[in-house]
């Protein structure tokens, strides 16, 4: 069990300029954008600009704030506006989008997983989970406060893992009148498809 907090992970400046991104977890450690199995990324896009392909990838992409994403594919079969917070949205790495801004700087959140090697869903929880549940996994705080045993997870701060097991709960608590939004988790349970 890994844990995390995005404020401690450097952001890597994209090639083309448009932004950068913060890598959460790789599988497996080490692995290069050509061969990992499966990877979660929260990126900050600056400026428009094509988004980068990933053949045999499939990719999941979640608006986290600023002011939104509009995608867009050649062929017009994709044309999304990400811009309503924590609703996820799928395709095919090898497809060609442009990404403009619909507003401001925008974040987002990323969930790759190579095709054929690993299966697994972007969702938002705002319940008791457990994680180590599946084969490999990640969770981070969205909004609130959660607790994993004595240790408190704020927004931006998280757990991964790369093997089943054993491990504490991760349960919201409870949102004071008028704090804001309510408790809510990114969650991934990733399993190997062989």
């Amino acid at each position: 069990m890994h844990r995390f907090d995005l404020n401690d992970i450097a952001p890597t400046p994209w090639k083309n300029g448009g932004g950068t991104t913060r890598e959460i977890a790789c599988w497996p450690p080490g692995a290069g954008m050509g061969d990992f199995g499966w990877r979660v990324s929260v990126a900050t896009v600056a400026q428009a600009g094509p988004f980068s392909a990933f053949p045999g990838v499939d990719r999941q992409i979640m608006w986290l704030s600023g002011g939104g994403l509009q995608l867009r594919s050649a062929d017009g079969a994709i044309d999304q506006l990400l811009q309503a917070p924590w609703r996820p949205f799928a395709f095919a790495g090898e497809t060609a989008l442009d990404c403009t801004l619909a507003g401001g700087v925008s974040q987002d959140f990323n969930l790759m997983l190579r095709r054929g090697a690993w299966r697994g869903d972007l969702e938002v929880v705002h319940q008791r989970v457990q994680p180590g549940s599946s084969p490999a996994g990640l969770c981070m705080v969205l909004a609130g406060t959660w607790r994993q045993g004595g240790a408190a997870l704020r927004p931006g701060q998280g757990v991964w893992w790369s093997k089943a097991t054993a491990a504490q709960p991760l349960a919201p608590e409870p949102a004071a009148q008028g704090a804001g939004a309510p408790p809510a988790l990114a969650w991934i349970a990733l399993h190997p498809e062989n």
